[in-house]
């Protein structure tokens, strides 16, 4: 019987773009209908200019990234790749992210997602709070400092 890899996690760097990049354009739900969307400047600026990210790696290899930003204290993405998922991970990452937000004074994180989706539906079980539907069609959510 082999032995399990290690589940690490830790600051993104821009070393680490590519990888994330490809967690991005593999996801199911939020797909993005033109990848070149996001750009590897879009990562670079919210590693550490306009906010924060983390990453997950199991055996060396990226499995899902979060990204907080500081301004608007939101969660700016939040992936993880398809055959990851259901683990812990994303929970994991979000928590970094609004830990984060929070140490940096926010009252309360904000983030949007499609509606009736996995994604929705997993920020409700982690004790966010739905809000309005926006004319693009996702759901808002917001958690509180202290729940």
């Amino acid at each position: 019987m082999g032995e399990i890899a290690p589940i690490v996690y830790r600051r993104a760097t821009a070393a680490d773009i590519s990888a994330m990049h490809v967690v991005r354009v593999t996801v199911t739900e939020n797909r993005l209908s033109n990848p070149a969307r996001i750009t590897p400047q879009m990562y670079i600026d919210f590693i550490d200019a306009l906010g924060r990210g983390w990453l997950c790696e199991i055996d060396s290899h990226v499995v899902g990234f979060s990204f907080a930003e500081r301004a608007d204290h939101s969660i700016w993405a939040l992936f993880v790749l398809p055959e990851f998922e259901r683990r812990g991970i994303g929970k994991t990452l979000l928590q970094l992210a609004t830990d984060w937000l929070f140490e940096l004074g926010a009252e309360r994180v904000v983030l949007g997602t499609e509606i009736n989706t996995r994604a929705d539906r997993f920020y409700a079980a982690q004790g966010w709070r739905a809000g309005a539907v926006t004319e693009g069609g996702e759901r808002r959510y917001e958690l509180r400092r202290g729940g």
